[in-house]
């Protein structure tokens, strides 16, 4: 999943001649071209309510009836073209750049296979983009899109030939070298929450959430108005146990537990375009993922449906050992919920920006309850040698009357 960012460059190369994924933002009609050394090429252009692609030199207009969306008016939201000469087929979309975010789509279907070979040497001629100045040019994806992306990552040892044929799973390897650092930190077998030194240490997490004036269930109420203080709300909370110091590396400390109780969830944030791992310790975990943080997300007079509201494009649920993903194009907005009744979650999560990020953005941007955009600072409830021994205190010391009811967890 090779990418670059871009920035003020009047021509941006291609990373593979004929094929990529550029990724921009626009707040009006605007157009580019993906040109070759030829004066030939492609005229992109995106407007209110469509997306029109056609030929420089025979002007060719290479239309999708189906396609209605175009520049749209919410605020944050943000479009890519992707360029496929091996499958000579164009995708358009708005949000991350997935085949579930595509709005506009055209594929190349010559019966004669002459013509074929011509247009797959013309596409495989494209070399670089011309955009206007009224682009923010965002990044340069080298992959073009060609399928859904699995969100769930499994070790090489486990995927089977069935697994790979239908991409059920993502495989680490696939990912970039920081994401690999991440995974390899915390996939391993003895990365577990109850080990021998502590065997009852989810029964004991489970127990303070669930037991007036001990130390969870103390600080989730006080957290309950982090997110909205006019509207304190206890189901928006989760705890963030700590792991190591923050080194400028990630958005607060890289690697941290983070405990989900029964129905509470997180507001639908972003990443801050950096990299990270999720595995589940302990319970499940629900996420879904957005293809825009939309800061127009209640607002009922948004103009263009479907994206009057965003929805989700994809979710999925997470059980104990699985492990998710997220890059700086990919599962960057997304909602996290434990939507069981009966248990807690517990996760690590592991963040790092990659080699290329030259700016530290130390926060989640976040949508609160009137849909406006508002910075989270990740902050640490408690660090994880403290937290653990204050869990095994609360749990040596609970009355005898709790251990039939604690013996369910």
């Amino acid at each position: 999943m090779k990418s670059r960012k871009i920035n003020n460059e009047k021509d941006v190369r291609l990373l593979v001649h004929g094929q990529g994924v550029y990724v921009f933002s626009c707040h009006q009609p605007c157009s580019f071209l993906i040109i070759n050394g030829e004066k030939d090429g492609l005229i992109v252009v995106f407007y209110v309510g469509g997306i029109k692609v056609s030929r420089i030199e025979n002007r060719d207009v290479y239309l999708d009836k189906d396609n209605s969306f175009g520049i749209i008016s919410n605020r944050g939201a943000y479009y890519w073209f992707s360029l496929d000469s091996q499958n000579q087929t164009f995708y358009a979309g708005i949000g991350e750049p997935r085949i579930e975010n595509v709005v506009y789509k055209y594929k190349f279907d010559y019966p004669d296979l002459h013509k074929q070979k011509t247009n797959k040497k013309f596409l495989e001629s494209l070399i670089s983009i011309r955009a206007d100045d009224n682009i923010k040019q965002l990044r340069l994806l080298k992959d073009p899109i060609t399928g859904s992306i699995p969100l769930k990552i499994v070790d090489k040892d486990v995927i089977s030939l069935n697994d790979l044929a239908s991409q059920k799973y993502m495989i680490i390897e696939n990912l970039s070298l920081v994401s690999q650092k991440l995974y390899n930190s915390i996939s391993g077998k003895n990365f577990i929450l109850n080990d021998k030194d502590f065997p009852n240490f989810s029964k004991a997490i489970e127990y303070s959430i669930a037991t007036e004036g001990c130390w969870c269930n103390k600080r989730l109420k006080e957290k309950a108005g982090d997110f909205n203080p006019s509207n304190p709300n206890i189901l928006e909370t989760y705890l963030r146990i700590t792991m190591g110091k923050n080194n400028g590396e990630s958005p607060g400390i890289p690697y941290v537990i983070e405990i989900w109780p029964q129905g509470h969830y997180s507001p639908i944030h972003a990443h801050g375009n950096c990299e990270a791992i999720i595995r589940v310790l302990h319970g499940s975990i629900n996420v879904s993922l957005y293809p825009f943080l939309c800061l127009d997300k209640n607002n009922p007079n948004a103009q263009i449906e479907p994206y009057a509201k965003i929805e989700p494009f994809a979710m999925e649920d997470f059980s104990k050992g699985d492990v998710t993903w997220i890059t700086p194009t990919l599962n960057q907005v997304h909602q996290l919920k434990n939507i069981r009744q009966d248990k807690a979650c517990v996760t690590v999560q592991c963040y790092m920006y990659d080699d290329s990020d030259l700016t530290h953005y130390d926060y989640f941007d976040y949508i609160d309850e009137k849909g406006d955009k508002k910075k989270f600072e990740p902050d640490s409830d408690m660090d994880f040698i403290s937290f653990k021994q204050k869990m095994k205190e609360e749990w040596d010391s609970r009355p005898k009357s709790c251990i039939r009811k604690l013996l369910k967890f």
